[in-house]
């Protein structure tokens, strides 16, 4: 399975994205009825290993044109009539930070009200869905636990599904070192998968002297990084130590974004910074879950049976977002209220081409 529809131009290149993320394989995700509202349900699900998917251009675009339209009356009505399915993004998308943008509340409602299913997909791994639904709250969004979908609960749900710290029904007693903040770990208790790490590893220093020595813990089966603001040098050489010494050790990444929305006023470096420390060191390539892996939609789509001809991705990221949605055959749709620009998005250079654009998500109410 091929992560890329298009051989990726020279600017994405040099972005790191070109084969950043190795194909997914994946088995049966665990769980059972009546399980806690955030824990993975069971799915038997395919295609993580599988050929990629053709994707299906939109009758309101042509697939030959290099160029993008913007968002009109005639393409809300045909988005309206055909798509039963909206996957957003969050930040940019439905947040900056922790501003709302601007009109987000009433064009969800009128989705809703129009009999539309909605989703939402972060890469943001620093809360749970249990946190982000908190914040979705905070917000004065009404959105429902199983509407959520971070990259925190990818980790965990793709360790999951491959059974991790599984031989048949015994423990193996592997674990995982995480780096990150809180949101990886609560995902992990859910599921019962044990963890070391994240922030109890936060303030640790490295004291150097002659002949000094840092021990891993030789049952770590598995380094997880997501977003960290307190990252540290210990961090770093620790799951360094795991992914090079413990043998099979696994090296996932929530995913891989250079920058992200911390406040609404600028730009912070992403989890790709995180990534990378322990790429360059390691010299290894991660699983990445999040988007534009298509894990976090598989479990979706099979959970819920929903049909990709159903779909809409919108998002504020081509390499992640409109990737992910184009890679997977969905309908896509770009937002200017994040970290893309109207200049980049149609630039020669740019061979990642949604469907359509707008300045922001309210100008599904103004067309």
């Amino acid at each position: 399975w091929s992560l890329w529809w298009c051989s990726p131009s020279p600017m994405l290149a040099a972005r790191g994205l070109s084969g950043g993320a190795r194909a997914l394989r994946g088995g049966a995700l665990r769980g059972g009825r009546g399980a806690h509202p955030f824990r993975a349900s069971s799915s038997k699900f395919g295609g993580l290993g599988s050929r990629r998917r053709p994707v299906q251009p939109c009758a309101m675009t042509s697939s030959v044109s290099l160029s993008v339209p913007k968002l009109d009356t005639a393409r809300k009505d045909d988005i309206l009539a055909n798509v039963d399915v909206f996957i957003f993004d969050c930040d940019g998308v439905i947040w900056r930070g922790d501003s709302l943008i601007d009109g987000v509340p009433e064009t969800l409602a009128m989705l809703r009200d129009a009999g539309k299913r909605l989703f939402f997909v972060t890469n943001n791994s620093t809360k749970s869905r249990a946190g982000y639904l908190k914040k979705f709250t905070s917000l004065g969004l009404d959105v429902q636990p199983e509407e959520i979908f971070s990259s925190s609960f990818a980790a965990a749900a793709y360790l999951e599904s491959i059974g991790f710290g599984k031989e048949g029904n015994e423990y193996t007693g592997k674990k995982v070192y995480t780096i990150g903040e809180v949101g990886i770990d609560e995902e992990l208790d859910l599921l019962n998968i044990p963890h070391i790490g994240g922030p109890e590893d936060a303030g640790k220093r490295v004291t150097l002297a002659k002949g000094e020595m840092m021990h891993q813990d030789a049952d770590v089966g598995a380094v997880v990084v997501g977003f960290d603001r307190e990252v540290n040098y210990y961090k770093i050489q620790y799951a360094t130590l795991c992914i090079r010494e413990n043998p099979g050790c696994l090296f996932i990444a929530t995913n891989t974004d250079a920058v992200t929305h911390l406040t609404d006023a600028q730009e912070w470096a992403g989890n790709g910074s995180m990534v990378g420390a322990i790429k360059g060191s390691t010299k290894q390539e991660p699983t990445v879950v999040g988007k534009p892996s298509p894990f976090m939609l598989d479990w979706m789509c099979n959970r819920y049976n929903i049909k990709r001809d159903q779909i809409m991705m919108v998002g504020d990221r081509l390499d992640t977002d409109i990737l992910f949605g184009k890679d997977a055959g969905l309908r896509t749709m770009l937002v200017l209220s994040g970290v893309t620009s109207e200049e980049l998005l149609l630039s020669p250079e740019n061979d990642i081409k949604p469907d359509c654009y707008a300045e922001q998500l309210s100008k599904m109410l103004d067309v």
